[in-house]
């Protein structure tokens, strides 16, 4: 049976500061809270709407320990993961479903406070995780003396 495909990515704001906590063997674990917006069209008598879904986020190691050292509430984000299932019982003994994105990569967009990452310059230099997104470059325009005509299609 041939593979499948898991995979996650959103970019939102947080809702709230990160929550850092250890597993019992010391691996850092971080939770975050994404609000993604979109403006929708409820139809001329309600006009456009922002729409907000939310999501839990659970990064791991370098990631975590980076997340939950520089990023606060409201902070713009780029998430790149997979989905997970948890379920659980709850205290009536019904069974209790939630999904959460499990990060392989975490982003830190827009503009951060003076006091975090943005007044080190680089803080993410050395890390594969976290990495600043700057502005997009010119990589993706065609070489110098190309012409459409090149093109056999």
């Amino acid at each position: 049976m041939a593979a499948g495909l898991n995979k996650v990515t959103i970019i939102g704001n947080l809702g709230r500061d990160p929550e850092m906590r250890y597993t019992q063997s010391g691996t850092p674990v971080c939770n975050l809270r994404v609000g993604v917006t979109e403006r929708r069209n409820k139809g001329e008598t309600e006009g456009w709407q922002d729409h907000t879904e939310w999501f839990t986020v659970a990064c791991f190691g370098k990631t975590a320990e980076n997340a939950g050292r520089y990023l606060k509430k409201g902070r713009q984000v780029y998430v790149d993961g997979r989905l997970q299932t948890r379920i659980w019982e709850d205290r009536e003994g019904g069974k209790r479903h939630s999904f959460e994105i499990v990060a392989n990569q975490v982003l830190f967009l827009g503009s951060g406070s003076k006091e975090g990452a943005e007044s080190t310059g680089n803080a993410f230099a050395g890390s594969s995780d976290f990495r600043p997104v700057s502005a997009p470059s010119n990589e993706f325009e065609p070489p110098s003396g190309f012409v459409d005509e090149d093109i056999p299609f």
